[in-house]
């Protein structure tokens, strides 16, 4: 089991606030405050999660510079209350950012549709006959 520490707790729930945040700013017809608070808050989180100088390596590597400039360009953006302009760019920064995660999470998340509990509620029917 690894152990968790108290920085890493505070990071969790950081990041729980500011994706609470998030999800709010835009439900509240991109509030920019909220979406800003929500993006300060997540940003921090993650540095408290990872470390300051491993959020730093993974923003700045080489091959991911234009995802980072577009995903804290978004930030800044909505820091300059310009939200919906700012979610755009910072969501397609997101995209450029974890492109390489994205094939991962896809094939957990079609494992997990082949699982017993989930197959007894949707059955496939791939016979031939």
């Amino acid at each position: 089991m690894v152990a968790i520490t108290e920085f890493q707790k505070i990071g969790i729930g950081l990041m729980g606030f500011g994706a609470f945040f998030l999800i709010f700013g835009v439900l509240l017809y991109f509030d920019s405050v909220l979406l800003a608070f929500g993006n300060i808050l997540f940003l921090s989180g993650l540095t408290f999660i990872i470390g300051f100088r491993r959020t730093a390596h993974f923003f700045f590597q080489r091959h991911k510079f234009r995802g980072s400039f577009f995903f804290l360009g978004g930030v800044s953006l909505v820091l300059c209350r310009w939200p919906i302009i700012g979610m755009l760019v910072e969501s397609y920064g997101f995209v450029l950012l974890f492109r390489s995660f994205f094939p991962m999470a896809m094939g957990f998340v079609l494992s997990a549709v082949n699982s017993p509990f989930l197959n007894a509620f949707f059955p496939s029917s791939s016979s031939m006959v």
